[in-house]
């Protein structure tokens, strides 16, 4: 399932009666800047900087200021709601997870150098939690024993911790962020009471969620990557400057992360004559698979790169060593070759390769035949290539030397499939090869899910992601109640993260232009800012404070600009933080008759209200998005 999802409208955004805010300028902390911090290169980044919304402590840390807070309240509110809706509980858990709590996960070797750790005065290990899947589980094996105390679906809104090595784009990759994340335990998977029920209840929450922050969103099939599981989507904000890649099916409607992204049928054939000999290049200390190109006089795309991989668990599975095969201007997906050969597979450890006899960064399929325990996984698009004189250029399996003129038939033919022989998931078959989908898609990539049809390219950011987590922490820790017939089963989880702080990063690069930042108002810090061109002017005054409780009662957020400054000063101010509506009040106005009304994604002079109407007036905008 995936759609994309346009920006909200109106409807829901003044719902709840209260009093709206109404704070003024010269109180509150507005630290706006007219430069960008020097290592700022995306919108939000800049924008929330500038604006005064957050401010740098440390490497991919922030302070929240004022303005920022309101937002992140305002995201917050808005996804309680809908948790709470959708039946799930909130609860908090600590920051600090004993470190013994990811061994029977392996996540802590998983997550590597990324997990936050310390160890306390006593010597003992913790992390600070990115996430809380084995916390929660372990709280809920100490509460639940009887198939009656479920399902359960427990939430919280806490920060969270990432130590990642190079911090970046301000909010969206920190070392410290906000984020919540929810959990659901059930003794079945479909039914009443199942993990579809629930991961269908938060699909929908979602859905709300992201609709009611306001923004133009895709949902997308995902990886379900180090949370491990066996289905998951994400919610992605539409945007040119996003981080990840999308690829759509305009046909269809289908949509996927880059990782998960399937391709349809690619033609394929071993069967080309070679059209020239096999010859050995010296390479050495070549810049990468470019320089190496070139110097063989071909491109990227007339090589072939040999990955090798192992079984996560080699024990339960036949080969020792998997050889992921595609062109060189391709990147092999580790998912894409753990469906094709039907285990977990693994980037092979290093000196386990050399100690096997691989010269890696120079390995060409050929050591499949030289090397014990070997499975050759080809992409189509890395069999007999389209002119070259059905040659590759590939590693030559010695150090700093590759090979032009390889060729499948003549160079491997003994170990090729049969043409036409189709295993029931649609992978040709031998005795050691393979033939699938094994790489990353790319634009034009004929549709998996509309014959004839390509794939497009978009970019988005992740805000959201569930998970249906099957029983991969509920075995670990030996989490199992008892069903109605009295037998011990393990509980199915699912997971559930909507990144907080993300999301309002998120909107500002959905929503921005030149001059700064173009809140979806439901988020907005402030609904509307009413800019008084003369704070000393008394008529001036007397009218802002009336048109400020006129919105106050109807629930909106008003910020005053009573700062003693030039208006030209103001108005900057004003579009770079972003308030939805903007009301200017001063002498000239009042001679017209009221106060000037302007949306803030709207370019030139804004329409002169009379101040009985204002208030109407913004709250017709407002309610009309």
């Amino acid at each position: 399932m995936s759609e994309s999802v346009p920006t909200s409208t109106a409807g829901s955004l003044f719902t709840t009666v209260r009093r709206g805010a109404v704070h003024r300028w010269s109180r509150t902390l507005i630290p706006t800047a007219r430069d960008a911090p020097a290592d700022a290169e995306l919108p939000s980044h800049i924008f929330l900087t500038r604006a005064g919304y957050i401010r740098k402590v440390g490497s991919g840390v922030y302070d929240y200021l004022p303005l920022a807070k309101r937002v992140l309240s305002k995201i917050e509110t808005i996804v309680r709601e809908e948790m709470d809706g959708a039946g799930a509980s909130e609860m908090l858990v600590p920051h600090i997870v004993p470190i013994e709590l990811y061994k029977g996960t392996k996540r802590d070797e998983d997550y590597g150098d990324l997990l936050m750790r310390f160890t306390d005065r006593h010597g003992r290990d913790a992390a600070l939690g990115p996430t809380h899947e084995e916390i929660v589980t372990e709280m809920l094996k100490g509460s639940v024993n009887s198939y009656k105390q479920l399902p359960v679906n427990v939430y919280q809104i806490q920060t969270k911790f990432r130590d990642e090595f190079r911090p970046r784009a301000g909010l969206l990759r920190g070392r410290e962020f906000i984020m919540k994340d929810a959990y659901s335990f059930h003794l079945a998977v479909e039914g009443e009471g199942g993990l579809n029920e629930t991961y269908d209840a938060m699909y929908s929450a979602y859905e709300n969620i992201f609709r009611r922050c306001g923004l133009d969103f895709s949902i997308v099939e995902a990886e379900a990557g180090p949370i491990g599981g066996s289905a998951s989507h994400e919610f992605m904000v539409n945007c040119a400057t996003g981080e990840d890649t999308i690829m759509v099916c305009p046909a269809s409607g289908y949509a996927a992360n880059v990782e998960k992204c399937e391709t349809g049928e690619r033609a394929y054939s071993f069967a080309s004559a070679p059209a020239r000999d096999l010859a050995t290049h010296h390479t050495p200390k070549m810049p990468g698979i470019d320089g190496v190109a070139e110097h063989l006089g071909t491109t990227p795309a007339g090589m072939l790169k040999t990955i090798v991989m192992q079984p996560v668990e080699p024990e339960e599975c036949g080969p020792k060593w998997v050889l992921a095969v595609v062109r060189g201007d391709h990147d092999v997906n580790e998912g894409k070759v753990r469906d094709a050969v039907g285990f977990a597979v693994e980037m092979g450890d290093e000196k386990s390769a050399r100690e096997a006899g691989f010269s890696i960064g120079y390995v060409s399929p050929r050591s499949a035949i030289s090397i014990p325990d070997c499975l050759l996984v080809v992409d189509p698009d890395a069999t007999s290539p389209e002119g070259e004189g059905g040659t590759w250029a590939t590693g030559s399996d010695k150090p700093d030397h590759h090979d032009t003129g390889f060729n499948w038939t003549r160079d491997l033919g003994a170990e090729l499939p049969e043409p036409g022989t189709v295993s029931p998931d649609k992978t040709v078959l031998g005795d050691s090869v393979k033939v699938a989908d094994i790489r990353n898609a790319l634009a034009g990539d004929p549709s998996p899910r509309s014959p004839g049809a390509t794939l497009e390219a978009k970019r988005g950011i992740e805000v959201g992601h569930i998970f249906k987590l099957g029983t991969k922490y509920s075995e670990a820790f030996d989490f199992s109640v008892l069903d109605k017939d009295q037998k011990k089963q393990a509980v199915i989880m699912g997971c559930y993260g909507i990144g907080v702080s993300r999301t309002m990063a998120a909107c500002v690069e959905m929503s921005h232009d030149d001059n700064g930042i173009i809140w979806p108002a439901p988020v907005a810090p402030y609904h509307a800012l009413i800019c008084l061109v003369k704070p000393e002017d008394e008529a001036s005054r007397t009218a802002c404070d009336q048109i400020a409780d006129d919105l106050s009662s109807r629930g909106v957020d008003v910020l005053i600009d009573d700062r003693k400054e030039r208006p030209g000063v103001k108005f900057k101010d004003a579009d770079l933080i972003g308030i939805p509506i903007r009301i200017t009040i001063g002498p000239k106005t009042l001679e017209k008759g009221g106060a000037e009304v302007k949306r803030r994604r709207e370019e030139g002079f804004g329409e002169v209200v009379e101040s009985g109407d204002v208030s109407d007036r913004v709250f017709a905008l407002l309610s009309s998005r």
